[in-house]
């Protein structure tokens, strides 16, 4: 009976975070509700020392149930007053080699909350994918970070991935909200300059590169698997979620299925230590310590030095141990 009373703590739990997040009614009505499911919790807990234990199982089973039901009919929206910065969804089309990529982010910041806002039709040419770099925007100490992905081009052009939370005007990312389906996913296409350097100049994150240890294929392989996740979710979209659907995990998921293996460890929940994991790992420069590589990793002097710059993805990179680059 001890194990049950657990098990039903845990779901009284989950089900009032649940009412409170994501019940369609006022704050007044949504206090109130949560108190009469954890009220009937802590009732059923009682009565489970008593004779009328299977009785209210019972009952208890059938509420989580219907709650089950609610809880599953909830889906995101497709159409919402959206913040302006992740108001389109990108999308892809291949031509033999050319990928022609649709609302492709290209924002000029003047302050974090200042910009002109651009979004832009552009064609890359796959064969020209070089390299991949990873960098962690680090906005609650060194436990938790940003992850971005940007993918290097012949020519010195870089394309930069970021999955992000969807939220409305007013709106902000909250870790605990986003377990209960506050905010739908989207993900970002766009130039270095606006989602890198509105991290780095403006919203005083601290910003990291390391460059991975990856050939032209594999980087090729990652991106097409980016462009196949943002062509899904601009046909259903889906909810961000802190833990399971977030920019850590959504990444981790492309690369199993382009052929890559990604055992689990607690670093992936824990993101700010990916730095640490990817060197364990051998996708870091290993001819240099990961210290040494952390140090010159840091790159928000060199970003604000530059002013984002037509010169910006250089700049920032400068400096920054580069592992070789296998050929295909």
């Amino acid at each position: 009976m001890v194990l049950l009373a657990i098990l039903i703590s845990l779901a009284v739990v989950w089900a009032s975070l649940a009412l409170w997040y994501r019940l369609p009614v006022s704050e007044a009505v949504r206090g109130l509700a949560v108190g009469l499911f954890a009220l009937f919790g802590v009732s059923t807990i009682v009565a489970l020392f008593g004779r009328w234990r299977f009785r209210a199982l019972v009952v208890f089973a059938s509420v989580f149930a219907a709650l089950l039901i609610w809880w599953a009919s909830i889906t995101p929206a497709r159409d919402a007053a959206w913040a302006p910065d992740v108001a389109r969804q990108v999308t892809g089309e291949y031509q033999g080699d050319l990928l022609t990529l649709t609302n492709v982010r290209d924002f000029a910041w003047r302050s974090n909350t200042e910009f002109d806002e651009g979004w832009a039709t552009q064609t890359y040419d796959m064969r020209k994918v070089k390299t991949v770099d990873l960098f962690m925007s680090y906005w609650a100490g060194p436990e938790i970070a940003h992850v971005i992905f940007s993918f290097g081009f012949e020519g010195g052009e870089y394309l930069a991935w970021s999955i992000e939370v969807r939220r409305q005007v007013g709106g902000a990312f909250s870790p605990l909200a986003d377990l209960f389906k506050s905010n739908p996913l989207v993900i970002i296409a766009a130039n270095e300059r606006d989602v890198i350097g509105v991290r780095s100049n403006f919203r005083g994150e601290d910003v990291q590169i390391y460059r991975l240890k990856a050939s032209p294929d594999q980087a090729r392989a990652l991106l097409r698997g980016y462009v196949a996740d943002a062509n899904a979710l601009a046909a259903a979209p889906a909810f961000y979620n802190s833990l399971t659907s977030n920019c850590t995990t959504t990444v981790v998921k492309m690369m199993r299925v382009v052929g890559a293996t990604v055992p689990f460890d607690w670093r992936l929940i824990v993101n700010g230590y990916l730095p640490d994991y990817a060197y364990d790992r051998g996708a870091l420069d290993s001819s240099v310590s990961l210290a040494v590589l952390r140090n010159t990793a840091h790159i928000t002097e060199r970003a604000r030095n530059d002013g984002l710059s037509p010169n910006f993805s250089n700049a920032i990179r400068a400096g920054v141990p580069s592992p070789t680059l296998h050929e295909p």
